[in-house]
């Protein structure tokens, strides 16, 4: 059976090898990093834009194109729009324009991708009409479920259900699949006891795991739900946590889920891989209501997953982040009936969560720490919303016991210059100063001097991160700080404002000694805040019209000299 990876390249092939005599393709992408294809694209996205390809290579070809992004990041759905102009280049037809979902609309991708669709059967439809003999699946009939629950009823006890991991000393590094069960070193609060959020720096011991890292890189962790959510789930399903079961696939050639293991008990499916705590799209309402045999319920689901019934939905579950969990104990007689073969289908599995590294190899050798916001916020709804992956590490008290975790580490959005003389710019509010302690780290232990941070936090005395680490650096002539407290004085003062206030500075770094600008940090305010007060230190400092300005920035961007790491 071949592997996740596996099966992605032999796509990828298959792709380059047939796509010119395809007559009708749709691609549905999504965007990372600074307008990056994502990892599984990147083989077809170095094929597609092969500068040997003739102009006429598709045009027999009608596509697509459905981008799925997130507005609050700059290069907005760039994948999906590029890879549209790169297919008419080639002489593709398209049906429609592409398609750009939005991931910050109150209602989702779905805003855009609802009236795409339909558009898109009505043109599909006019050139492959449905043949006669062929009947439609009507509505509120499920699918057949991808896989099949074999349960077992007698497991030895020598069944082992710990997850694939990387060994001491392995071939490779880990990865998403095969990952390192890094020991939890501390796991230590740094944020001020009346502060209104817990941040955590945790420290992992990765000796032996052949986990390399740079400055820029990122960590990705997969958690697991709580054992209390795990315990409601069961029991609003009706499910035995102890039971065994093996899974088969319905269609031949299909691998099991990644990550996996066979045989597996419900509760490590519950705990380890099923997002019960995440909030679920229309799609999860549509199934569900397909599997509904009680009437009340299944109308009401029919209900919300309709595209009617959307400002519903939304007051429903996206407002209030009402999460998988709590919608199937709203629908107790729906959640009692669902078949265990569907669960796969119906609930999509846990994602690892990434956190910028915020060490280095060179200063803390065999140890990786990362700054952790706990998320938790109130909604109507009555318990408080908690953030699973940030919650879960919290929990942790190495302590109390040894404590392990997955993880592997990927290059992040930020790279930083290898010249020793290049002097980097880097703006870091809160949380988002993570990444530059590593790169402070790295490039203080290699001699280069030229760091300059602008750090934003509220107060001084409650999130001001590694404070006497940057004062040390700063007495030592390796660092300049300029640090803003936003409330310790009447007018609040955020980092943008002490761009402005250091203007001349940033505008001599930039345009006489070729620094390099980084900034990191949330998405929904920060970038246009500091764009603005960069264009505005380039038309007050560097005399340039406003034109001159935007593109000097775009300039910057294009050459990788202003770089951002932001999250929503």
């Amino acid at each position: 059976m071949r592997s996740w990876q596996s099966e992605t390249l032999y796509l990828c092939l298959f792709i380059e090898a047939n796509l010119i005599r395809e007559p009708l393709v749709i691609f549905v992408c999504a965007t990372t990093g600074q307008g990056d294809p994502p990892d599984n694209m990147k083989n077809f996205w170095r094929f597609i834009f092969r500068k040997n390809l003739p102009s006429n290579s598709l045009c027999q070809m009608d596509f697509a194109v459905l981008g799925l992004g997130d507005s609050s990041y700059t290069k907005f759905n760039f994948v999906a729009k590029k890879l549209h102009r790169r297919l008419m280049q080639l002489g593709g037809s398209a049906l429609l324009p592409a398609c750009l979902g939005d991931e910050q609309h109150e209602l989702g991708p779905d805003a855009a991708i609802d009236p795409w669709m339909g558009d898109l059967w009505e043109k599909v439809l006019e050139l492959y009409p449905v043949p006669h003999d062929l009947a439609m699946i009507p509505p509120g009939v499920p699918l057949p479920s991808r896989f099949t629950f074999q349960f077992l009823q007698d497991v030895s006890s020598t069944v082992s259900e710990e997850p694939r991991v990387a060994s001491l000393d392995p071939p490779g590094p880990p990865s998403e699949f095969l990952p390192f069960l890094a020991p939890m070193v501390a796991n230590q609060r740094v944020t001020g006891p009346s502060h209104f959020q817990d941040v955590r720096l945790i420290d992992f011991d990765i000796t032996g795991s052949s986990i390399s890292f740079s400055a820029g890189d990122v960590v990705l962790i997969q958690p697991s739900n709580s054992a209390i959510h795990v315990q409601q789930f069961c029991q609003v399903l009706g499910l035995d946590p102890n039971q065994w079961f093996v899974l088969q696939a319905r269609e031949p050639g299909v691998p099991c889920p990644p990550g996996l293991p066979q045989p597996c008990s419900v509760h490590h499916l519950v705990s380890q891989h099923l997002d019960i705590a995440s909030v679920p799209r229309r799609s999860f309402f549509e199934l569900l209501a397909c599997l509904s045999p009680h009437g009340m319920e299944r109308e009401k689901l029919q209900e919300l997953s309709s595209a009617q019934g959307q400002e519903e939905f939304c007051e429903y579950c996206t407002r209030p982040r009402r999460t998988i969990l709590e919608v199937l104990c709203d629908f107790p007689h729906t959640a009692g009936a669902i078949p265990p073969d569907y669960l796969l289908d119906l609930i999509p599995r846990i994602r690892p969560r990434a956190f910028s590294i915020a060490s280095s190899l060179l200063v803390h050798p065999a140890r990786l720490q990362i700054l952790v916001a706990v998320v938790q916020y109130q909604t109507r709804l009555k318990e408080p919303r908690r953030g699973l992956c940030s919650s879960w590490l919290a929990s942790l008290d190495p302590a109390q016991g040894p404590v392990q975790v997955p993880m592997w580490v990927r290059p992040g959005g930020l790279t930083f210059p290898g010249t020793p003389d290049t002097p980097v710019i880097m703006v870091g509010p809160g949380t988002g100063v993570a990444p530059f302690r590593a790169a402070v780290q790295e490039r203080v232990a290699q001699g280069q001097t030229g760091n300059f941070l602008f750090f934003g936090c509220r107060q001084r005395d409650q999130d001001f991160y590694w404070e006497a680490e940057w004062k040390e650096l700063e007495k030592r002539g390796c660092l300049t700080l300029v640090t803003a407290f936003s409330r310790e004085q009447k007018q609040k003062v955020y980092v943008q404002h002490r761009l402005r206030e250091q203007g001349p500075l940033i505008w001599e770094l930039l345009d006489h000694d070729g620094a390099y600008f980084y900034l990191a940090g949330n998405a929904k305010y920060i970038p246009s805040d500091v764009m603005e007060a960069l264009t505005a230190i380039f038309r007050k400092d560097g005399g340039l019209s406003e034109p001159d300005a935007a593109a000097y920035l775009a300039r910057l961007q294009r050459t990788l000299r202003f770089q951002t790491e932001t999250w929503a």
